[in-house]
C-alpha cells in the first residue's frame, strides 16, 4: 500500500531529487533541484509524493502558467514532471498521483492542466489518454532539444502537449469512484474503424508504414509500437524511423483538425498492440463514453 501527500519541506524535496535520478538516469543537469521545487510550491505550484512507508516511490510536479487565447491570457496548471520508481510502475501510482493533482488544481479554481509526453510510449499513452481522459491536438518537435538522460538520448525530443479539461464530464467519469472502463479492442472492431496498422517484420518487430493514411474517415486508428523502449534498444535506426513517421502522421492529422481522443491496447494476441484513436474535429468526444 502507498499514500500520497503534498510535499513542502526541504527534506522531502531532497527525496524528489533522488527519485529523479532513479527514473531518468544518466544526466545530472536534467534533475530539477530542491531550491526550484521549494520556490515553486511557495508560489502556487504543487509537488505531490507517493510513499510506501517512508520511502518515496513516485511524484508529480507542476505550477501555474498562462496560455494564449483569442480573449487574452488565461490561467492554467502546467504539470511538468511525473516519475514513478522503476520497481513500482505497474502499481497504479501514476494514476493515483494524477487524480490527487486533479483534486488539488480544482481547489485552486483552475479547469485546465497541460503536460507533455513522448507519443511513442504506449504505457504513457494508455494512462494519459485512455485512463485520465486527456486529449491532444498539439505536436511539438524537439520540445526539449537534445536530451541526455538514458531514456531520451539520441532521438529528437518530440512531444504531445495534452489538454486535460478537469471539470468536464469526460474526465470526471474516468476519475470517479466507479470509473468508465477503458476502451476495449472488441468495441473498436464493432465500430467500423479501419486500423492503420504498422507493418510487422518476420521478427515480429513493428515497422512504420511507408505513407500516412489518406485521412478520409471521421474516426481513425493509428498503431505505434507496444514497447518502444525495447525496440529502441534492439534497433536504434528503426526507432528513428518511427520518430519521423509519427511526426509526419500526427502533424498532418492535427493540421486536418483531427484530435487524439483515446488509446486502445489489444492484448488478445501473443503480441500486444497499441492504437491511438483520432476523431475529426467535433465529430465526437463521446463515441465510446
Amino acid at each position: 500500500m502507498f499514500t500520497i501527500h503534498l510535499i513542502e519541506t526541504p527534506e522531502e524535496m531532497h527525496l524528489v531529487e533522488e527519485l529523479q535520478r532513479d527514473v531518468w538516469p544518466g544526466s545530472e543537469t536534467d534533475v530539477v533541484p530542491l531550491h526550484m521545487l521549494i520556490t515553486t510550491v511557495h508560489n502556487g505550484g504543487l509537488v505531490l509524493g507517493a510513499f510506501e512507508n517512508e520511502k518515496i516511490i513516485g511524484f508529480v510536479f507542476g505550477f501555474p502558467g498562462l496560455e494564449t487565447t483569442p480573449d487574452g491570457p488565461r490561467p492554467k496548471h502546467c504539470s511538468h514532471m511525473m516519475g514513478v520508481h522503476p520497481d513500482h510502475r505497474d502499481d497504479g501510482i501514476g494514476f493515483a498521483l494524477k487524480r490527487a493533482q486533479w483534486q488539488m488544481v480544482r481547489h485552486q479554481g483552475l479547469d485546465h492542466i497541460t503536460w507533455t509526453y513522448d507519443p511513442l510510449l504506449s504505457r504513457n499513452a494508455y494512462l494519459n489518454i485512455a485512463k485520465l481522459g486527456a486529449v491532444c491536438a498539439t505536436y511539438r518537435q524537439s520540445e526539449y532539444g537534445d536530451m541526455r538522460d538514458g531514456l531520451n538520448v539520441g532521438l529528437p525530443s518530440d512531444r504531445f502537449q495534452l489538454d486535460w479539461w478537469i471539470n468536464t464530464r469526460r474526465v470526471e467519469k474516468r476519475l470517479s469512484k466507479r470509473p468508465r472502463p477503458t476502451l476495449k479492442w472488441n468495441q473498436v472492431a464493432k465500430s467500423g474503424m479501419r486500423p492503420f496498422y504498422a507493418v510487422d517484420s518476420s521478427t515480429g518487430i513493428p515497422r512504420p508504414p511507408e505513407h500516412v493514411p489518406p485521412f478520409d474517415d471521421r474516426l481513425l486508428l493509428a498503431e505505434i509500437p507496444a514497447d518502444f523502449m525495447t525496440l529502441k534498444e534492439k534497433d536504434f535506426p528503426l526507432a528513428r524511423d518511427w520518430r519521423f513517421f509519427t511526426r509526419e502522421l500526427f502533424e498532418t492529422a492535427f493540421a486536418k483538425n483531427y484530435i487524439v481522443t483515446d488509446f486502445v491496447l489489444d492484448k488478445n494476441n501473443s503480441v500486444s498492440r497499441g492504437f491511438y484513436v483520432l476523431t475529426h474535429g467535433e465529430s465526437t468526444l463521446d463515441q465510446f463514453e
